[in-house]
């Protein structure tokens, strides 16, 4: 059966340029049936369809595709940070997504909302259909990933012994989202700006990524993800990025990609370990302990350069990050509440050293250098104990015992009742709750609405036309037999890729996406001058006529056709 997410590309690339035939083999399927599709294109055109669905039945309500299609997005997300996503975690938001969704239109009642179950025969249709991957049943993950957590802490704790690594010698990496303009629900900012109708609250997300060593003595430089390469507070402040004290770095989605981490480990990671373990006279050598987010999969360590081949790397088992991953042990935590803190606490110094009000500060004058100094300070404050104590279920051997001065620092007001008592000093009707539920959001997933935006905002990157900028140079430098040429190498790439790809559904997705947003463009080219070709013969034949006609005829000594022809 072929998707209508299918049919769709079918249409669109037939009306592109590219020929049936062309359609035809790329799908592997007989030019009838392309020809079929083709003569309803314009009702195919009207559907809108979640991925995987072949048909549009009158029982399927159109807000289960809007349902799916949003879960998609959202699975997405929760991948892309590396967290785990199992089969009973996906229905609970399926469900809460239908309910979000339906409670939205209008003359619904509690009885359509409860209407959706999410049941096992939806969530097998829906993995089939959509092609996801690595979806474990909720209660094997459950037992399992203790079982996976303690098996490997035992055999990790082996290898540090079997080959002697020191706590200095040994790393943890892990990403995290930040909303770094972001206050707590009930300040009087938030509040005026949720009750402007259609206005997002405050909120600008970023992702950093932290690295420091099982000893707690040895930070390395954090990579930053941001949306903007060269935002405008950089050219109002003269910030000059090589010196910040982050490695900026920016995509149109602030993610870490696996480009981005390879090039922090060349950049940052690997030569700053090289310089500690140097000046410590220490062995030449470094473990890096990390999860299998997308951004770090196995094999990266062959894009290290040869200068950091010392550095070795050791995988957590799938679903183990929130027991063992030291930097999940608090340390992230403990980061989000100091910048927190930290967020107040300039946020009240400016505005008691000037005539600005909190909420024109707020929104007109802090912008993300003032961040970039708060990430630095809460960064900076995350201590020595805390690093090490994060190792605990990990590696219980490298963690040291309390001194007196450990036991001092302990019995030091929490950070989160610092910043209430920030907050009150201002006015702020601000609790312990509301600070704890702050720091919690840093790491919320999307809301519907935003699902919604991210959605939006794909389908018009897929969509997204190429320039006429870029489409006149393109005409101008390649010829059509060039063309021509580069389509029949595309062709067999593609092919060669669809064959031997482990995993069909991403090499089909990857082609798809690569037909639909670069070889369209030269198709397109093609197809307008073969179209500009046939104007052309038909002008030079209308203009053959016309002289012709003008042509000036002896009637005496012409004769017609039928006595032109030879007898036969």
């Amino acid at each position: 059966m072929i998707t209508v997410e299918v049919k769709k590309e079918i249409v669109e690339k037939y009306e592109r340029g590219m020929r049936v035939a062309e359609i035809a083999r790329f799908y592997k399927k007989s030019t009838s049936t392309i020809c079929t599709i083709l003569k309803k294109k314009e009702e195919i055109r009207g559907l809108d369809a979640a991925k995987g669905v072949t048909r549009i039945s009158k029982q399927r309500p159109r807000v289960l595709e809007d349902v799916e299609k949003l879960l998609l997005v959202w699975i997405n997300e929760k991948r892309l940070a590396g967290d785990t996503v199992t089969e009973n975690f996906i229905c609970e938001k399926a469900k809460a997504l239908y309910t979000d969704l339906v409670s939205k239109l209008p003359g619904t009642s509690t009885e359509n909302e409860e209407g959706f179950k999410a049941s096992r025969g939806w969530f097998d249709n829906f993995k089939r259909r959509s092609g996801i991957r690595s979806v474990v049943r909720h209660r094997e993950a459950a037992s399992s990933d203790a079982k996976a957590a303690e098996v490997f802490a035992t055999e990790f704790q082996k290898l540090m012994a079997s080959e002697c690594y020191l706590p200095e010698q040994v790393f943890n990496c892990d990403e995290t989202g930040l909303f770094w303009k972001e206050m707590p629900k009930r300040t009087h900012i938030t509040e005026e700006e949720s009750a402007v109708p259609g206005h997002r609250p405050v909120k600008d997300r970023l992702t950093l990524l932290f690295c420091a060593n099982a000893s707690g003595d040895f930070k390395v430089k954090p990579l930053l993800v941001y949306h903007s390469e060269n935002p405008r507070a950089f050219r109002k402040c003269r910030v000059q990025k090589s010196q910040l004290n982050v490695m900026w770095r920016s995509n149109s989605k602030a993610w870490v990609t696996r480009i981005l981490f390879v090039e922090w480990v060349n950049e940052a990671f690997g030569p700053a370990v090289k310089k500690y373990l140097l000046e410590k006279n220490l062995p030449l050598k470094a473990l890096l302990v990390m999860d299998d987010a997308p951004a770090h999969p196995p094999g990266f360590e062959d894009d290290l350069l040869e200068e950091f081949e010392f550095i070795k790397v050791k995988f957590l088992p799938p679903n183990t990050t929130p027991v063992l991953q030291p930097m999940d042990q608090q340390v992230i935590s403990n980061f989000k509440q100091l910048y927190t803190k930290a967020l107040f606490q300039q946020c009240f110094e400016v505005t008691k050293g000037t005539d600005l009000t909190l909420r024109e500060f707020w929104q007109n004058h802090f912008h993300i250098v003032n961040c970039l100094q708060i990430i630095d300070k809460a960064w900076d404050g995350v201590t020595k104990r805390t690093l090490n104590s994060a190792w605990r279920k990990l590696w219980p051997d490298c963690v040291l015992a309390p001194d007196l001065e450990g036991l001092a620092h302990e019995q030091q007001p929490p950070v989160v009742g610092k910043t209430v008592s920030l907050g009150k000093t201002r006015g702020l009707e601000v609790n312990e709750d509301d600070s704890q539920e702050l720091v919690e959001e840093h790491g919320q997933e999307p809301t519907t609405d935003e699902l919604m935006g991210l959605h939006r905002e794909q389908q018009q990157e897929v969509m997204g036309e190429i320039s006429s900028a870029g489409e006149k140079k393109a005409k101008e430098s390649l010829t059509s037999s060039e063309i021509r040429e580069m389509c029949e190498r595309w062709e067999t790439v593609q092919k060669f890729v669809e064959k031997h790809h482990p995993n069909k559904a991403v090499a089909v997705r990857a082609t798809n996406l690569f037909n639909d947003n670069a070889m369209s463009h030269f198709r397109e080219i093609l197809k307008r001058r073969q179209k500009q070709v046939s104007l052309d013969r038909f002008r030079v034949k209308v203009a053959r006529k016309e002289r012709d006609s003008t042509e000036p005829i002896d009637g005496s000594d012409s004769i017609s056709d039928d006595e032109s022809r030879p007898t036969q």
